[in-house]
This record gives C-alpha cells, structure tokens and sequence, in this order.
C-alpha cells in the first residue's frame, strides 16, 4: 500500500509477467527490451510520488532517435511519431542548457491509443503522449516541451499538494516557451503565448460567469472539494504569466539563475506555495529591491483572476492574420483570395477562434472548403473549426463534429464540444446522440467530465 498524495515521495523496482508477444512499458528504468523469460524488471531509484507511477502493456515497438531518447509505440505508428518527435533528444539539451541537468536517465515517448485522456502525462522516464500531435509537420511539438519540463517542475520538484498545482504546470508551461525559444525561435514560442492568454482570459471569463472565481486563484483551498473537479487550465496559464510577470521585472539571466537554483535545492522533493514564495523573497527579489512589491506578489499568488500588473501578450504576431480575418469579414477579401495555404496551425487557430459566432452558413461552407477543414488533418485546427461550427449552429459540419468526439478521447479535444453543445436544447440533443455513440471509448475520467457537462442524457448511459 502506499499514500497517494504528491507529498510523499518513495522509490520501487518491479517485476511484471506480460504474454507472449507483448511488451511491458514502465517509468523506471528497465533491464532489457525484450527480456526472453517474458519478465520485465524494471527499477525506479529516484524517489517519485506515487501519481507518478505507470505501467502499460501492449504491441509495443521502439525506436531510437538519440543517444538517451527513443519512442516506444505500437508498430503502426511508429515511423510517424519517429519523424514527429526526431527532434526529442535536441529538446533534452536545450532545457538542460537552460535550468540545469536531466536527472532521469533516458527520456522517452510512449504513444498512447487515441481514447487517452490528456495530451501527456509527465511519467519519470518515458512520458505517455496523445496520438492527437502526430500532424505529420511537427508543429504540435509543444506539448512534447511541456512534458519533458516536467522532469524538471513537476517531477523533480513537486506541488506538495494538489491545492499548488501551480507550481506544477505553470512553471512548466513557463518552461516549454522558453524550450521552444531556444529550438525554433521567438516567433513560435510568441504565437504560443498569446494563444495561451487568449485561453486564460477565455476560462477566468468562464469560471467567473460560473459564480467560481476563486477557482481563478493560483494557491487554491481545495478542502472539501475535489481537486479532479476543481483543478483546470488558470493553473497552466496564469502561473506561467506569473513567471513572465517576474522575468519582466527582474530581467530573464536572473530569474533563471533562480529556477536553476530552485530546482537544485528542492531536487526530488515537494514544495508548497509558502516555501516557494519564502524562497522568492530571499534568493530573487531580496536582490532586485523595488522591482515587486509586496502587494503584487500576493495578488499573483493568492488573488483572482489577471492581475493588472500582468505583462502584454506580444504585440504583431498574428497581425498578418488578423488583417485577413478583418478584411475577409468586411467583404474586402474573397473566401478564395485569403492567404492561407501557407498558415500554421497556431494562425488557423488564431483566425477560427476569433471569428463571430453569427456568420451565414454561406460564408462557414466557402471557408471550409478553401481551408479543407472537413478533411481528417491537425486535430487543433479541427478543435477550433468545429467550436466555431457549433457556436454558428452550422448542421453540415455535424457528421464531422460526430466522427472527431468518436475518434478521441483528449480532454482537450473534447471538453469545450460538449460544454457548447450543451448549451442550447437542439445541440444538446445532438451532443447526447453522439455521447451514446462515444461513451464506452473514453476514459472514465471523460466519462464523468462529459456526464457532468450534458446533464440529463439517459441514451448515453
């Protein structure tokens, strides 16, 4: 037995029997691919919490794609998420360049099968992944940044418990910009962070209407209440606006000193939001007098919602497509004639995610066949087009929007469909007719989330 909380750490080793034919995939360390007796014996000497402990079995292969990195994934789709991912053992250098050494040994991918509910989970070792960012040009690697920063904020130092989530995924949603800095440039990790905040402001705006607002604080009081309801995406979000917020004040060189030091002093243990903000004071901004007040750091730790100290999104970085998206609206520029063909994922998001929720079914049909968007593709594109569809209550992107919530069970994916299906009498019944279809290949985590969010819906059950 064991206390599965995240502030009690241990170590283990394993032995697991698995038939003929299959492979054993665990976060630890393991003594052989293919042991011939069919026992997999696996090692984890780093002292993890128990959240953090993971097992699969399957038809399982692997590929290598560096000297300490690799891809485990069934034989099918192992040569895409091997071209997908090459870049993984380039990501590792570039976050240990950054905020010090990977502690873990290897670091590998597992691809999971589509009804996987997240879109990674941080597992020592070998990170489970999502099949839904294998888009074939590599423009959803954000997600791999995310999770191999958890072997530093998340798994190396661990929220003490799920109330400081934050400490968690904010800083880790910090630290894949900062990857995706080094890696591809400033202009891609600038798109994910006005993404991001478009995002924040749309859940506080949410959790706020909701009569939650306290959910939009960073330390949350989860007492009574259950951090699988209560935890969402203010954690990823305003916690990396936060450490923006510092970098902003105190300059980038010094606040990464810190967090190298951070993570050094605190290395394979759990931490609260008090330790951290003592240590804040005394190790950052003890030498930076004047730069934040008293008064700014415990509204960004303890408030709600965006503090009015919170730095701009940067400027100009979808200015291209937003000039398009104003004069396609105005009629100055035909459906034919936008630009398109050349947009990244995050500018298709930009463009759809910004559209008014009235346009004419005309205007959505043209769009959606110059764009291709009916057609199986990058699944963020898809995410933004059939939002945008079910808000403008366009029917002929039903049979899509069926074979998408069907096809994944990504919390990600899914959870805003059916929140805005739900909304209005009609699309609720629909929502509940593909629910009935969906239900038995989600996880029952998605199971839950989407009986909650459709209410009444006896078919689906």
């Amino acid at each position: 037995p064991i206390q599965d909380s995240p502030g009690i750490r241990f170590t283990y080793d394993a032995r697991i029997r698995v038939p003929s034919g299959l492979r054993a995939v665990m976060s630890a360390a393991q003594e052989s691919q293919r042991p011939a007796d069919g026992v997999y014996r696996f090692e984890m000497p780093q002292p993890i919490p128990a959240y953090l402990v993971a097992l699969a079995i399957g038809d399982i292969d692997f590929r290598a794609v560096g000297p300490r990195t690799g891809i485990h994934a069934e034989p099918v789709t192992l040569a895409a998420a091997a071209h997908e991912f090459a870049d993984l053992e380039r990501m590792v250098a570039e976050t240990e360049a950054l905020f010090g050494p990977y502690r873990w040994g290897r670091y590998d991918l597992l691809i999971m099968p589509p009804s996987f509910p997240v879109g990674g989970m941080e597992n020592p070792r070998v990170s489970f992944i999502t099949p839904t960012v294998i888009a074939g040009d590599r423009s959803l690697v954000s997600l791999i940044t995310h999770e191999l920063a958890h072997s530093w904020a998340g798994n190396l130092v661990t929220n003490a418990h799920w109330g400081d989530f934050w400490l968690n995924e904010g800083v880790t949603t910090y630290l894949e910009r900062r990857i995706l800095e080094g890696l591809y440039g400033r202009e891609r990790a600038a798109r994910e962070l006005v993404l991001g905040r478009q995002d924040l402001e749309e859940e506080v705006a949410r959790l706020v209407a909701e009569g939650r607002p306290g959910n939009t604080a960073l330390a949350l009081d989860l007492r009574g209440r259950s951090p699988r309801e209560e935890l969402g995406d203010v954690a990823y979000e305003k916690g990396s606006l936060f450490l923006q917020f510092l970098e902003s004040r105190v300059g980038r060189a010094a606040l990464d000193r810190w967090l190298t030091g951070y993570f050094d002093e605190f290395a394979f243990r759990s931490v609260t939001t008090p330790e951290f903000e003592t240590r804040l004071r005394k190790q950052l901004l003890a030498h930076a007098p004047g730069r934040v007040s008293d008064a700014e750091l415990r509204e960004w730790l303890y408030g709600t919602g965006i503090p009015s100290s919170a730095p701009a999104a940067p400027a100009g970085v979808f200015a291209a497509v937003e000039q398009a998206q104003a004069a396609w609206l105005a009629g100055r520029v035909s459906t034919v004639d936008l630009p398109s063909a050349t947009w990244t994922p995050q500018e298709w998001r930009r463009f759809l995610d910004t559209l008014p929720a009235d346009l004419p079914d005309e205007r959505l049909g043209g769009l959606e066949r110059h764009g291709r968007l009916g057609t199986p593709g990058n699944y963020e594109i898809a995410r933004s087009w059939l939002l945008l569809a079910v808000r403008s209550d366009y029917r002929p992107a039903d049979p899509q929007l069926e074979a998408f919530l069907v096809g994944t069970g990504r919390h990600r994916m899914i959870e805003n469909l059916y929140r805005t299906l739900a909304a209005t009498p009609e699309r609720h019944a629909l929502g509940c007719r593909i629910y009935a279809r969906a239900r038995p290949g989600y996880h029952p985590s998605m199971q839950a989330m989407v009986d909650r969010l459709l209410g009444e819906c006896p078919s689906a059950r």
